[in-house]
């Protein structure tokens, strides 16, 4: 008995613990705090009803009806310690939180009423008490919270990757094994297993609301640093990734532009310029990607940072050219870019800067190139 009574001592000093964590972390919120708050509480009682049924009982002091109140909570709060953990499921399977919560219902009515007879248990004259004939009942009430409490962890669990659900799963058994020791045997230990249990939660739910934290910031990286039309990388992606480049022999910049985008939109609409400009990204991305990173810098702009040794860039070119031709629309058949590059190998004496620079003229040459002799009529109907 006096091993009990510092267990649930270590129970209480850990609940308060685990609920001064709960206070102090800025990641839960607070409608999900006030759960965990609540869940603490009731474990607390729990634990303190099942101590106290078993402090008085066989005093001769103590009247029977006081002995049968204390049993009383006991038996209608110690299932608690398999249904409370569900309160922290706030957006599992509602139908079982439902069913779980009616059989802690239902049994807390079974209970009142074995208050007026001897249904859960049945006292001597020396106030020791023994289980009644009912007491099966109990039993299988708690058995099978037990079970729903297994197929609320399943539910619960599937939002998890597969390690978390792991030791969410390693957290139940571990749960399971103390409430069925108890039980089943003379050992009274749901309550510390079901402290350590909560406990574990708490890591687990800490840990997942992390996870959940560092998605959102990858979310939002990937929204600053994508462009929203083509899919491939904007010009912040674009500035940020030129302030840290690594700038190694084999650098190479690509400076793209779109011919006639502006007649495509004057004459075809903005959805056939929103096409042409898809087209081009795509070209440019299934060209550069495997050599580096493409970006849309403007409306009709395009930069790639490559690497690439010097007797790669032909080859590379003329696949892109390649591409080029063979890409159709549906709203215009063909799209026509102007390129223009510049090396590390070439200009060796550049800053990085300078290489953007020179491919930009050369892309422009390029381009004057084309509008003279080829100008708006290379938009296809």
């Amino acid at each position: 008995m006096q091993y009990y009574v510092v267990f649930t001592i270590i129970v209480w000093v850990a609940l308060i613990v685990l609920s001064i964590l709960v206070f102090e972390n800025n990641r839960i919120k607070k409608e999900d705090k006030r759960v965990l708050y609540v869940t603490y509480l009731l474990t607390a009682v729990a634990a303190t009803a099942e101590l106290l049924g078993l402090l008085f009982n066989g005093r001769d002091f103590m009247p029977s009806w006081a002995i049968k109140l204390i049993k009383f909570f006991d038996y209608a709060l110690t299932p608690i310690a398999g249904g409370i953990i569900v309160l922290q499921f706030k957006k599992s399977l509602k139908v079982f939180t439902y069913i779980i919560f009616g059989l802690l219902a239902f049994n807390i009515l079974f209970q009142f009423v074995s208050l007026f007879t001897d249904w859960m248990i049945v006292i001597d004259e020396a106030n020791i008490y023994s289980h009644g004939k009912l007491y099966f009942i109990y039993i299988v009430i708690y058995f099978a919270i037990v079970a729903l409490v297994i197929v609320e962890f399943a539910f619960h669990g599937r939002k998890f990757r597969r390690h978390n659900r792991i030791s969410l799963f390693g957290v139940l058994v571990f749960l399971v094994t103390g409430i069925t020791l108890q039980i089943f045997t003379d050992v009274r230990c749901a309550y510390i297993a079901l402290t350590l249990a909560l406990a574990l939660l708490f890591i687990h739910h800490s840990e997942f609301s992390q996870q959940e934290a560092d998605y959102k910031i990858e979310e939002q990286r990937i929204l600053i640093t994508i462009d929203p039309l083509t899919g491939i990388l904007n010009r912040y992606a674009y500035e940020k990734d030129l302030s840290r480049l690594v700038d190694k022999e084999d650098l190479v910049i690509f400076s793209i532009d779109i011919n006639n985008l502006k007649v495509a939109n004057d004459t075809k609409g903005h959805l056939a310029g929103d096409e042409l400009i898809c087209g081009a990204a795509k070209v440019i991305s299934d060209t550069f990607d495997k050599y580096g990173k493409s970006y849309r810098t403007g409306g009709d702009e395009f930069i790639v940072i490559s690497y690439l040794s010097k007797k790669d860039i032909g080859n590379v070119v003329e696949e892109f050219k390649e591409k080029m031709s063979k890409w159709s629309g549906e709203r215009i058949e063909n799209v026509s870019l102007s390129i223009g590059y510049a090396s590390r190998e070439e200009f060796k004496d550049y800053t990085v800067d300078e290489l953007v620079e020179e491919a930009d003229r050369r892309m422009y040459k390029n381009k004057a190139d084309f509008h003279a002799t080829v100008g708006s009529n290379s938009l296809k109907k």
